[in-house]
């Protein structure tokens, strides 16, 4: 997921049309990519709940800002994926997923169309945000709280620069 953000945090619809018609077919499949996992994990959250585990070395004021952090996230993350299908929805023309998958029957409405636009990008680059300051915390619970945070989430083979 993280290099898939990063990816749209750097490339926006303008930028993968600068790059001609291969950096839009990236961004179009790369956006469904995306989205497939967004709503898996989404999916998973609602089946199973969190996949994390609290530390107990965490004051009770982390472990507060942890559970919101990661709900929000997951949610964040679900939004942004219905964002897209509601700009899809209200768009004048057929929009496709990966340039094959039909998002929703275009409504043409254009004034409800900029408004979801403006609000995707809005709670795109604030979920961008809200993970980076994730990150941060889970830094800060590796480096100062030494409960190997980081080594819970990255494959074994990083473990040893860590």
């Amino acid at each position: 997921m993280v290099p898939l953000f990063v990816w749209f945090l750097i490339v926006g619809p303008p930028q993968a049309h600068a790059l001609g018609s291969w950096g839009f077919w990236v961004h179009s499949n790369l956006a469904l990519v995306f989205v497939v996992l967004c709503l898996l994990w989404t999916g998973d959250f609602l089946f199973r709940g969190m996949a994390t585990t609290r530390t107990p070395k965490l004051p009770p004021w982390a472990k507060r800002v942890h559970w919101w952090m990661h709900r929000s996230i997951v949610w964040g993350l679900f939004l942004v994926a219905l964002g897209g299908f509601l700009l899809g929805l209200t768009s004048s023309t057929l929009l496709k997923a990966g340039l094959f998958l039909p998002i929703a029957p275009p409504m043409d409405l254009p004034t409800a169309n900029d408004w979801i636009g403006a609000v995707h990008i809005l709670q795109f680059y604030a979920l961008g945000g809200l993970i980076v300051f994730h990150a941060v915390f889970h830094f800060w619970r590796h480096y100062f709280l030494r409960d190997n945070a980081l080594r819970i989430m990255v494959p074994k083979v990083l473990h040893r620069v860590l």
